[in-house]
């Protein structure tokens, strides 16, 4: 059956970046992981996770033919709400996405315009990163909506997550790498359901935070398309965060700074 997804942030663009896995019903090898799988993908993914956050983030875009650096802050509350504003480059500043459930916008001050993302244009990229807009809005936890398949290799774990019958994904399978001394991930491949990975993730910068271990640092890999790869770097990260509702209107997206 073929799989089709409309995804959600986290990491906000990072959100996106971030929700990352969990709890599958499928069959797990006890001979070759007796440990608690189950329990590595909760905490997995609800590791960027709080009641709300905001953050300032850095994201260099490389290229064979250019580099370019967006500065970025953003706001997100639970899974359901994210705005994400662009500080620098100057001729970008106050660009804008807000992201409200599956719905997603984009401002633009040059032309004073509010935009809504089609459907049609999720898997389309967000500001000319290897993330889609698609990332931005997925609503799943791998905890719930896969099946996996864990096993240990050497110091790593390895979780196979395919997405169960009734998920919507694009992903036929997902491979996702976590030190087994800190429990923390390390990489995640993503292939289509031929069996061809077309993403590679890799988790960096680990620090802590109110009690946590959290990469800091994310780099996607677009495995089709040699020398594109997309950073993004938390420069500084806020848990639990008190956030107004109004931060996540349409008259706040057409805030001009």
């Amino acid at each position: 059956m073929k799989h089709v997804c409309y995804s959600r942030d986290r990491l906000l663009v990072l959100k996106l970046l971030t929700s990352l896995l969990a709890l599958g019903a499928g069959p797990i090898s006890l001979a070759k992981a007796p440990f608690n799988a189950k329990a590595l993908l909760e905490r997995t993914d609800d590791l960027y996770r709080s009641q709300s956050s905001v953050a300032t983030i850095e994201m260099k875009i490389e290229t064979p033919n250019w580099t370019r650096t967006l500065k970025m802050q953003a706001w997100s509350k639970g899974q359901e709400k994210t705005l994400i504003r662009i500080l620098e480059p100057r001729k970008e500043r106050g660009v804008a996405t807000l992201k409200l459930e599956q719905n997603m916008w984009n401002y633009f001050p040059k032309i004073n315009q509010v935009i809504k993302v089609p459907s049609s244009m999720m898997m389309g990229s967000w500001m000319g990163s290897d993330f889609t807009n698609d990332d931005l809005v997925k609503e799943y936890r791998y905890s719930e909506d896969f099946n996996f398949e864990a096993s240990r290799e050497d110091k790593r774990y390895k979780i196979v997550l395919r997405p169960k019958e009734q998920t919507i994904s694009i992903w036929g399978k997902i491979e996702l790498y976590l030190d087994s001394q800190t429990e923390l991930p390390l990489e995640e491949f993503y292939y289509n359901e031929k069996g061809e990975a077309i993403r590679h993730m890799i988790f960096s910068d680990v620090r802590s935070l109110k009690g946590r271990q959290i990469p800091f640092q994310m780099t996607l890999e677009n495995l089709h398309k040699k020398g594109h790869r997309t950073t993004v770097q938390y420069q500084s990260l806020e848990l639990d965060a008190a956030i107004e509702e109004a931060t996540f209107s349409r008259q706040n997206l057409q805030k001009r700074i």
